[in-house]
This record gives C-alpha cells, structure tokens and sequence, in this order.
C-alpha cells in the first residue's frame, strides 16, 4: 500500500472536472441507474427463481447493499474524485488492483449499456413497427451521447428529468396496487384469484423452490441494485462532496429498498407468482389483471425511458472512469484531457466505440456474442462490488495504522461488516458457477481478469501517472 500523501497525488491528476452536481442530482443518478429494466422486467425473472420468497432475496441485496454503501460513503467523504472505488483500491490495495477494477468496471458498464440501446430500439417497435431498429439506435446513442458531452450539470438535470418518470410510475403503481389490495381485492377476480397475501403461500408455499431458489436470486436483486456505486463516481463533480455524498447515500438506500420490497410485496399480492414470471414483465401481468386501458403502452414507456435513463447514467460512468485510467496512466493521454466544458470528450468518445462495438456483435452474432458480453458484464459488475469491500478493509486498517482522524461519516460494525460484505459477494460469485443460467459468468469472467492482469504486466505496471492539462479548448 501506498504512503497517504500519495492520494493528494492522485487527486491532484484527476483535477478538471467541474463541480456542479447537487446532492440531490446526485442521488437521481443513482436512482436512476439502479431502477432501470432490472425492476420493470427483470424482477420477473428473480420471482421465477424464488417465488414469493423473492422477498427474503430483495432484502438480502438490499442488505448488502447497504454494507457496500456505508464503505463507499466513508471512502468518498474522505476522498471525493471521479476516479472512485478504482483510485482508492489504486492507492490503498495496489496499483495492479486499482487497474484491474477499473477497466473491469469499466467493461461491464459499456457492454450492458450495448444490451441497453438495443432494447431500446425493440422498445419503439410497439409504436413503429415498420421503421428499422438501427434508425432508433443511431438516433438515441446520438441524443444520449449529445447530453453528454455538453456538461454535466446538462447530464444532470436530463437524468434528474428521467428519473422522476421513473419515480412517479412506480409511485403510481404502488398507490394503485394498496387500493387493489385493501381497498378491492375483488376486482382481479373471485375466490382464490381474489387480490390478497394468500397468494403468498397458495402455489407450494412461500418457498416453492426451496432455500436454493431464494438464494440464486439474491443474484438478480444484486444486479437490480446494481449503479448505486455511481453516486461515488459523481463525487468528483459535486458541488458539496462531503454533504452532498452523505445526503445522497442516505437518501438512495432508503427510496431503492422501499421502492423495490413494496412494488414486489403488492405485485405478488395481486397476481400468483407462478403468472409474474420470466416470459412478460410482472408490471404488465398485474396491470392486465386489474384490466387498466392502454397497461402494455404505458408500461412500455416506462420501460423505454428506463432504459434511456439507464443508458445515459452509464455513459457518463463509463466516460469518467476512462478519464480516470488515463489519468492514472494506464490508457491514451488524449482520453485524459477536458475540453471548455469540462468533460472528457475521448473518454467519451471511446465509451461511445464501445457500445457501438457491443450493439454490432449483440446484432451480427446474437447468440454467442450476448453469452459472451453480458457474462463478462456480469462478472465485472460482482468483482467490483467485492472489491469495495476489500478496499474499504485496506482503507481502515491502512488510516488506523498512520493515526489519521476518522473521516465525517464513518461505516459502523468495522471490521466484521465489511468482512461480511466481502463475503457475501463471493458467495454469490461463486453460486453463478452453480446456476445454470449465470453458468458462463465465472467461465468468461476470470479469463477476462487474467488477460487484464497480463495487460499491465507487460505494458503498464512501470507506468507513471501524467498530470493533464485542466482543460483543452
């Protein structure tokens, strides 16, 4: 691990960005990466695992979640840059680590947001059949990639403006489903199709597929929770970074656990679990069920802008993550520089080849190149939840030796929460190898590491740091 004065060094290379986010643009970043498709159609695919126990799965992500949280903000409020958990396991893991995180994070951000465009572009054939999927994708990556490279104060009032669509609709739904349920369980039906909690135990009782199926789709619910990290990415272009980091974990943890156990708490009380599944999404299911006008049309809106949110998050991630691995030295000196704006353009740029990248191969060679790009996302997205924790442990340990003050927010249950976390997230990583459709994660996964690690052995483990210019008109 690196002397402490050495991170006034890192924080120094990565200056350039400008400091305009809010706490609460903040907080709608995460948000609006975090409640994407993941809640709209994949929570289908986590109560397919688990049933009604996907309940006890939700929370057990949740919890984790909250672990993962707790160590970032601590790390964030004492070292607020866009460089992130990347820049903190760079300085107090290693240099190896730091690089292995990024660019996997990296990676898996470009290659979900590849899956993200293409979506949408199925999306806008509900209401234009006849006009090319390309078309819708050039079009929005476009837009997307325009919001972008404006500035981020752009990027953050579009995302905020995303994120409440999102916010509302499942507000809505929630409200209507509580009527539903309480107010009139008889207009799904009579009898046992009646809205209730009987559903919860009337199709082989709350745990149908057993402790095993429970567990298997605490993997989903990781994913569904999946871009709450990014708050601390945007720390490095906060206004506030100490308040704002703190308000804005605060808040999100709280919105993303009520938002997700109770949409799925109602949503199993109206419909059975065995017609939420995998084949439609469960929002369309319970719409269909209390027979509202025009549900699939405005559940695919919903979706679509889901997943534009979705999109627009990661591409701002994914453009300051880059920015920070050239600034680190280990990627093109041109992918460091800020143009007027303040923004990273080649890192834009870049992120933007990546996709495109990813949509050509996800449309040429469906089959084999989606295993291949969502199981590399997979494995990069867990590697890099587990590294926090293991990062936050360097952290602590590596301060407490030094005599350094304790920062102004301070995870609780050190060392034996962080253990847990680091922990939890193995298992889980592990569990994909067992599961047959998370099979190829660990398969492509650890290949992809290696190939990295072999990367900065031979190019870039005696790589020195260049500070950039701040800004390049």
């Amino acid at each position: 691990m690196q002397p402490e004065g050495q991170f006034q060094h890192i924080a120094a290379r990565e200056q350039g960005l400008r400091r305009t986010l809010s706490a609460r643009q903040m907080a709608m970043i995460a948000i609006g990466g975090a409640i994407g498709t993941g809640l709209f159609l994949g929570s289908g695919f986590a109560i397919g695992f688990a049933g009604p126990s996907v309940l006890v799965s939700y929370a057990i992500g949740a919890f984790i979640s909250l672990l993962l949280m707790g160590c970032l903000a601590e790390m964030t409020v004492a070292h607020p840059t866009s460089g992130s958990f990347g820049a903190y396991a760079e300085h107090y893991v290693s240099p190896w680590a730091g690089f292995l995180v990024r660019y996997a994070y990296w990676a898996c951000i470009v290659l979900a947001v590849g899956t993200e465009v293409t979506a949408i572009a199925l999306y806008m054939k509900y209401w234009f059949p006849g006009v090319p999927g390309w078309l819708w994708i050039v079009g929005f990556s476009a837009l997307l990639v325009f919001v972008n490279a404006r500035s981020v104060d752009v990027f953050g009032a579009v995302e905020y403006g995303f994120s409440v669509v999102k916010i509302a609709a499942i507000v809505g739904f929630i409200v209507l489903g509580a009527y539903v349920v309480f107010g009139n369980p008889g207009l799904v039906g009579d009898g046992a199709a009646r809205a209730g909690f009987h559903h919860y135990t009337a199709h082989g009782g709350f745990f149908p597929k057993g402790a095993w199926g429970t567990w298997v789709a605490v993997i989903v619910s990781i994913f569904s929770y999946l871009s709450i990290e990014m708050i601390a990415v945007a720390a490095g272009e906060a206004e506030d970074p100490e308040r704002a980091v703190t308000r804005a974990f605060r808040s999100t943890i709280v919105r993303l656990v009520l938002f997700y156990l109770v949409t799925l708490a109602l949503m199993l009380a109206i419909v059975p679990w065995t017609a939420a599944g995998r084949d439609e999404s469960p929002f369309v299911k319970v719409m269909e069920a209390i027979h509202l006008p025009g549900a699939a049309g405005l559940i695919n809106f919903v979706v679509l802008i889901a997943a534009l949110s979705a999109m627009n998050s990661q591409l701002y991630i994914t453009t300051r993550m880059m920015f920070s691995l050239s600034r680190a030295g280990h990627a093109p000196k041109a992918l460091g520089e800020v143009n007027a704006r303040g923004v990273p353009f080649g890192a834009l740029m870049l992120s933007t080849l990546g996709i495109a990248l990813a949509t050509v191969l996800s449309v040429l060679y469906p089959d084999a190149s989606f295993t291949i790009m969502m199981a590399v996302s997979m494995f990069g997205a867990l590697f890099t939840w587990m590294m926090i924790f293991v990062t936050h442990y360097c952290f602590r340990r590596r301060r407490a030796a030094l005599g350094l003050p304790a920062p102004a927010f301070r995870m609780r249950g050190f060392p034996l929460l962080t253990l847990l976390g680091a922990g939890l997230m193995l298992a889980v990583m592990v569990t994909t190898y067992f599961t047959a459709e998370f099979h190829m994660t660990l398969i492509f996964g650890i290949p992809f590491l290696i190939a990295l690690s072999v990367v900065y052995a031979v190019w870039y483990r005696r790589a020195q740091p260049v500070l950039q210019p701040d800004a390049k008109s």
